[in-house]
């Protein structure tokens, strides 16, 4: 079954500086608030060259479609926000929005599926 992989890119609020989305970002992995099922792998990044030099991304690898559906909804019909697990909304609301010049559930991202 093909995997499903999500792009989320983070731009940081005014005043914000990269050491704090790193803070957050090492927390969360100490708290196990990535532990989502079906999540294969994750990565962050930070842009070097282009748009988004300087930025934040992260890379979410999910084993299956069916996976990445069970956590989020169908692409057509995304579930509430009030359903997310809850260790990602604890990423979100207490970790990640924070630092973001947007809400978290209004950042850019796309999700592919893996030919």
């Amino acid at each position: 079954m093909p995997n499903v992989v999500s792009v989320h890119e983070y731009t940081l609020d005014e005043g914000v500086g990269p050491a704090a989305f790193e803070r957050a970002v090492a927390e969360a992995e100490r708290r196990d608030l990535f532990d989502l099922p079906g999540l294969a792998e994750y990565r962050f990044l930070e842009g070097l060259r282009g748009e988004n030099e300087g930025r934040y991304a992260a890379l979410w690898t999910y084993e299956s479609r069916a996976a990445w559906e069970a956590l989020w909804g169908e692409p057509g019909e995304p579930i509430d926000p009030d359903e997310y697990p809850e260790c990602w909304r604890t990423w979100e609301e207490e970790l990640l929005a924070p630092l973001l010049d947007r809400d978290p559930d209004d950042i850019a991202f796309t999700s592919y599926e893996v030919l």
